[in-house]
């Protein structure tokens, strides 16, 4: 097994690669590769997630700290690993897991994002040889010790059957939400609209409902992220979402609000579509709370100012900087390889 300093230091050192300027020419080749297999990774937002890991996920204190505060595993376990592939590189986190574990990883992409974790992995095998014998890309995953698997609720129904008799990881479909006084300032709105809006609302921590006081009115949250409209104006995918989703309030009379790009209606559904936001009022900050507990099992986050209250609430803006141990569904993914026997 490969020491975990070295393993911690080639991490670091692959944090470092994506950061420096002498390797852009590597950089935009993963950039161009990943948009041209999905459209839905724009260049601003693959080079977005690939700063996000390497500023918060590579940084050397960081890693270093959370990587020595789990036991090592007693044997190194393949781990067979069914990637995300909603946001770019999303299935990262679990192959640094593994990997930091000691465990051989072998992951099956997604086919939504088939060259980004290929490409991140290559490079890290390059500053780390010995990881070649520890990196697999697999599409079936009969030869797993134990099994991580991230998908919507359907496909979690299968991966229980087919991972049952093994130690494993199911994720389920999760999603993020908000909760506003009617009191945040300009800033505050713009950052809620990242936490709305970055990669185009497709990952579980962007935020698809917000609990706003009762008379709560939205011209302000609009006038906050006009700046942003370009982005979604002008990318056709995105902008079909959104003209398909109005046109069915419009001829279903569905009440909503509509800035010309991102539409709101008033729903008790977490998860809302493409271009919607989902809001739902409140009459006291304790009913609030009783909502937010009532659906704890499907939120991944929650973002709200520091007067609410709320228990593990995020800052406006927070959503979408995920740490280390900030993991998916709640699960401690880091706890679950170290007790693999």
């Amino acid at each position: 097994m490969i020491s975990r300093i070295r393993r911690i230091n080639a991490f670091v050192r692959l944090g470092r690669f994506i950061g420096d300027a002498a390797n852009e020419e590597t950089i935009a080749e993963w950039v161009a590769g990943a948009k041209s297999r999905n459209n839905w990774f724009t260049p601003a937002n693959v080079r977005l997630s690939l700063n996000a890991i390497s500023e918060q996920y590579l940084n050397e204190e960081k890693l270093t700290a959370w990587a020595e505060s789990y036991p090592e595993p007693a044997h190194s376990r393949k781990i067979g690993v069914v990637m995300a592939g909603n946001i770019p590189a999303v299935g990262f986190h679990d192959a640094l897991c593994v990997l930091i574990s000691g465990h051989t990883l072998l992951a099956k992409p997604s086919s939504d994002d088939p060259l980004l974790i290929r490409a991140l992995l290559t490079q890290l095998t390059e500053i780390e040889p010995e990881f070649k014998e520890y990196i697999q890309f697999v599409e079936r995953l009969n030869d797993s010790d134990a099994y991580i698997a991230t998908g919507s609720d359907n496909t979690a129904r299968y991966f229980h059957y087919y991972f049952a008799k093994k130690p494993n990881i199911i994720r389920r479909n999760r999603t993020s939400v908000a909760a506003l006084t009617g009191t945040e300032t300009h800033e505050e709105l713009r950052a809620l609209g990242n936490d709305i809006l970055q990669y185009f609302g497709l990952g579980c921590r962007n935020v698809s409902k917000i609990f706003v006081p009762a008379g709560y009115d939205f011209t302000g949250f609009y006038e906050s992220v006009e700046e942003m409209s370009p982005d979604y104006l002008n990318h056709h995918k995105y902008f079909n979402n959104y003209e398909y989703n109005k046109s069915i309030y419009l001829v279903n009379r569905v009440a909503h609000s509509d800035n010309g790009f991102l539409l709101a209606t008033e729903s008790e559904a977490l998860v809302s579509p493409i271009s919607v936001l989902h809001y739902q009022h409140y009459e006291s900050v304790e009913q609030l709370k009783a909502l937010l507990g009532d659906s704890a099992e499907k939120i991944q986050c929650i973002v709200a100012k520091p007067e609410m209250h709320i228990a593990g609430a995020l800052p406006l803006g927070g959503a979408q900087v995920p740490g280390l141990s900030d993991y998916a569904d709640g699960i401690d993914t880091m706890e679950f390889l170290s007790n693999i026997a």
